[in-house]
């Protein structure tokens, strides 16, 4: 449990910031829009839904790791699984932006166009989920 604790409080402020930081950015043609606007992604998925789904995922996980005492282990499980699984899609999305030629470099997180740091946060949120379908299998 200490494992899944360990990652979930990374992810939990990882994607917490990267969502606060999208939603501040100094102007209405910040990096983000325009990462979703050079990759074609804006056509297909309203920019809001990207920076509220890291702003309610880290959310959930900080709130989950913060109140697991008065949570069932069952309840803090469940919270922790549903948001692990909601990063998938979301770095799905980042890792395709990435590779987009369109997309230069100085709009990335970092600077860094290989897809690094979304590739990272999936395979966190992978282990995280394997984790606790183990677990769950061992009280069981």
């Amino acid at each position: 449990m200490k494992a899944i604790k360990l990652i979930s409080c990374f992810l939990s402020i990882g994607m917490f910031l990267f969502g606060i930081l999208k939603a501040l950015s100094p102007t209405i043609h910040g990096w983000f829009t325009v990462q979703m606007t050079n990759s074609g992604l804006a056509a297909y998925l309203p920019i809001w839904m990207g920076i509220a789904g890291e702003i309610v995922v880290g959310s959930a996980l900080l709130l989950s790791l913060l109140i697991d005492k008065n949570l069932a282990g069952k309840n803090f499980k469940l919270i922790v699984l549903l948001a692990s699984a909601a990063i998938l899609p979301m770095m799905a999305t980042a890792i395709y932006v990435h590779l987009q030629p369109n997309v230069p470099a100085e709009v990335l997180p970092l600077k860094i166009k290989p897809p690094f740091i979304p590739v990272f946060f999936m395979l966190l949120a992978l282990t995280n989920i394997y984790l606790i379908q183990r677990k769950t299998k061992d009280t069981n």
